[in-house]
């Protein structure tokens, strides 16, 4: 059976989707609805360094999907972020709603508001964010750990680099 016809996997589904990942981070980030249309996306694959990966400081607003990995990192309003990809609660695609402002599950439909808190649904905790520092010119993802709001409210909300 040809690639093309074959139901894809979760990755695979999660890959594709990227896009309405950008707009659901940027959206998590506080970004207008038009200002959401505007905003420029990339691809980036991260350079690998045991359980770091390596990506180039965004130059400028906008989000950049390292689809391999998982990770969308989001430059705005002078600080970046990375996210994972997937519903804390059993690792499903999350998509944007933009007609709702929303991410929603793509498995159980929780819902997540636009700065990935959760708002209703089987999952019990925010969206999850990776630990994120800067090397020069460079932005630094640990991809081992992630900071679960419930667990480390803080580490959640300080997992953000000022720019």
């Amino acid at each position: 059976m040809s690639d093309t016809t074959r139901t894809p996997t979760r990755r695979q589904f999660v890959q594709q989707a990227g896009g309405c990942f950008t707009v659901a981070i940027a959206a998590a980030l506080g970004v207008s609805s038009a200002a959401l249309r505007a905003m420029p996306m990339g691809r980036a694959r991260g350079e690998q360094a045991g359980s770091e990966r390596k990506y180039p400081m965004p130059a400028a607003e906008g989000a950049t999907i390292d689809n391999g990995a998982q990770i969308i990192l989001v430059r705005y309003q002078n600080h970046v972020c990375a996210m994972a990809l997937a519903c804390p609660h059993e690792n499903a695609a999350v998509r944007w709603l933009d007609r709702d402002h929303r991410f929603q599950c793509s498995r159980h439909d929780s819902r997540y508001d636009p700065e990935g808190v959760h708002t209703a649904g089987r999952a019990t905790r925010n969206m999850d964010r990776f630990p994120v520092r800067k090397d020069g010119a460079m932005l630094v993802v640990t991809t081992d750990r992630v900071f679960r709001s419930d667990v480390d409210a803080a580490g959640w909300a300080a997992a953000v680099v000022a720019v």
